[in-house]
């Protein structure tokens, strides 16, 4: 961790300097430059006093998400305008290395500027820019009752974040006009306690959806990351926050399976508790889910780490057709453009955003809904997931 956030502080400082070059090519004003490197100096001394927080208080988890934002807000900008800079440089080799040119230091401070605001909407109201992204996905084997049947997705919460009734309420009400047969949500009700989901119990009950509404825990919704007095504690803050699953109306799945009905027809909801890799806790039981399943079931499983879905589930010895996951959030930062998208997560997570697929198997990672650490979202904007199920019929002709 410390290695990490020494590198990352070294990059920083880097693009830094490197723009302040271009920025001392058009500023002649003593005190600007000096502000310019006072911001740095502020943000540094955040970063260890942060450090030096109680792990897992409320005053270090909201300093290091002011910290990350306004890290984000000087750093993209300027490295963003690195390319430019570099290019200069490059061609000034060629020309006996004069002076940087003024045009193309205003060129660099210019594309810093745009990013700049394009990272300030990200962290002023990207939180809320929800985004619904659609997905059709087509079986033989799906049951023929089931064709057309739809799944609205939402994941990662984070309740303990939001502070804005409004923006809450706005993605909520997408959620709704989707008019989905299931609302399925994959885990992170909450960042560490029970109690941050009490003031949004009423908005999260307003969910509807005709075929139920299920659930599962993700790493976050176990308490795992904060101090508790006692285990005691530990484990009646897990049982309250079941509870709330409940008070939401959704059934919370732990490693079971529930069967969805139709016109005669089943097909298999399965729920297990979190299982990651990269030293997350594995309490997910697969075996145990579908320990009562038949092998022929047409079934969906939500587990919200995708790691589980190669570590496990890929290799499990029963078909899981569709698989849908969070706990990545696209990092709440980077761009999807003309069908590429990057992140730094995909550095993390081979399966970080959107749709997978081997042999038949599919696996859907939901950007999610909320934000944790850094107060805004960037590019990966919050996430509703509408997946529709489609027959797959034959093509061949009959003999």
């Amino acid at each position: 961790m410390a290695r990490r956030l020494l590198l990352i502080v070294l990059l920083w400082l880097g693009a830094d300097l490197y723009f302040y070059q271009a920025v001392q090519t058009i500023v002649s004003s003593g005190p600007l430059l000096w502000a310019y490197w006072l911001v740095d100096f502020v943000l540094i001394g955040g970063i260890f006093i942060a450090m030096s927080a109680p792990r897992g208080s409320r005053i270090q988890q909201t300093l290091f998400a002011w910290i990350m934002g306004l890290m984000l807000l000087s750093f993209i900008p300027r490295l963003c305008s690195v390319p430019i800079l570099l290019i200069g440089d490059i061609t000034r080799l060629f020309r006996g290395f004069p002076p940087r040119s003024a045009w193309v230091s205003g060129l660099a401070v210019s594309i810093a500027a745009i990013m700049f605001f394009i990272v300030l909407f990200g962290l002023t109201r990207g939180r809320h820019f929800y985004r619904v992204r659609q997905e059709t996905l087509s079986f033989p084997d799906l049951p023929a009752a089931f064709d057309g049947f739809t799944i609205t997705q939402i994941t990662d919460v984070h309740s303990g974040s939001f502070t804005n009734a409004a923006g809450v309420q706005k993605g909520l009400d997408l959620v709704n006009d989707q008019h989905s047969d299931v609302i399925l949500f994959t885990g992170d009700l909450v960042n560490n306690r029970a109690s941050e989901m009490d003031r949004w119990i009423p908005a999260f009950s307003g969910l509807k959806a005709p075929m139920g509404k299920f659930s599962v825990l993700g790493n976050h919704d176990y308490g795992d990351y904060i101090q508790w007095d006692t285990p005691e504690a530990k484990q009646a803050n897990l049982t309250r926050l079941q509870q709330v699953h409940a008070d939401i109306g959704f059934r919370l799945l732990l490693d079971e399976a529930v069967t969805l009905r139709k016109d005669g027809q089943s097909i298999v909801l399965l729920g297990v508790e979190n299982w990651g890799k990269g030293g997350f806790h594995q309490y997910g039981d697969l075996k145990k889910a579908t320990a009562a399943v038949a092998d022929d079931a047409f079934k969906i499983l939500m587990s919200h780490d995708p790691s589980h879905w190669e570590g496990v589930t890929l290799g499990h010895p029963q078909h899981i057709h569709l698989t849908l996951s969070g706990h990545t959030h696209g990092m709440q930062f980077g761009f999807e453009l003309f069908g590429f998208k990057w992140s730094p997560i995909k550095y993390v997570y081979k399966q970080w955003a959107g749709l997978y697929e081997q042999a038949g198997r599919f696996l859907y990672v939901n950007r999610g809904f909320g934000f944790l650490g850094l107060k805004g979202r960037i590019g990966m904007w919050p996430e509703i997931a509408v997946i529709r199920l489609k027959r797959q019929v034959s093509s061949r002709a009959p003999l």
